[in-house]
């Protein structure tokens, strides 16, 4: 819970400061009640990983163009393809809470985002120790988004993972997620061991943004 705690008072923007008491009580009890109408899943995919020139990097027939994306990966011999949601019930539960009681809202946004990042450590955790039976470790999760690597590439991802079968989780035609409280990334997978691999803000190259840890 304390983890939980932490990230989301950062997704509240208070930085590195403590939030009040008040605050911490409407985070605990919003964390229980989201624990009742969530319904987390995930799906992933291993594929080759091969590196090409100019910054291109092919994941099994997908062709990718992202310098960050590429120096993530470098070394890799294979990449995890992963979806992560919490399910439909999360978004309807904020849905109707901003409708009544905005600040309460946006405490639920925070608490989800922080549920969602825990979910995926603990789902990235056990893939990882699968791996290492083959002798291959984890890398950083790495986003759509993050970096140069295009919000674009969400759709092949998710189309690779047969995300809307699978999970539940589709995307609009302007690359918005649908249950919104979802994810997907590219995880390197390497036969070095180099570092940790949850990373999250370490991985984004937007060292200004407000929510960095």
């Amino acid at each position: 819970m304390e983890k939980r705690m932490k990230e989301a008072i950062r997704y509240l923007g208070y930085g590195r400061n403590t939030a009040d008491e008040r605050t911490r009580i409407m985070i605990e009890n919003t964390f229980t009640e989201m624990d009742k109408v969530s319904g987390p899943k995930y799906i992933c995919r291993v594929f080759a990983v091969k590196q090409m020139e100019d910054e291109i990097i092919k994941i099994g027939n997908m062709e990718i163009t992202s310098r960050s994306l590429s120096r993530n990966l470098k070394g890799c011999t294979k990449a995890v393809l992963f979806g992560a949601t919490l399910g439909p019930g999360v978004d309807q539960l904020i849905r109707r809470t901003s409708l009544t009681d905005m600040s309460r809202a946006v405490i639920q946004q925070a608490c989800a985002a922080a549920m969602l990042e825990e979910y995926c450590d603990e789902k990235q955790q056990e893939i990882g120790r699968k791996l290492e039976e083959e002798g291959l470790y984890l890398r950083p999760r790495f986003s759509p988004g993050y970096g140069d690597f295009d919000i674009h590439y969400q759709e092949p991802i998710m189309r690779m993972l047969d995300c809307a079968k699978n999970i539940g989780l589709t995307m609009t035609d302007s690359y918005m997620m649908t249950p919104t409280k979802s994810v997907t990334a590219v995880i390197g997978a390497s036969p070095v061991k180099e570092r940790c691999p949850i990373a999250g803000c370490e991985a984004c190259s937007k060292t200004d943004c407000e929510y960095r840890r």
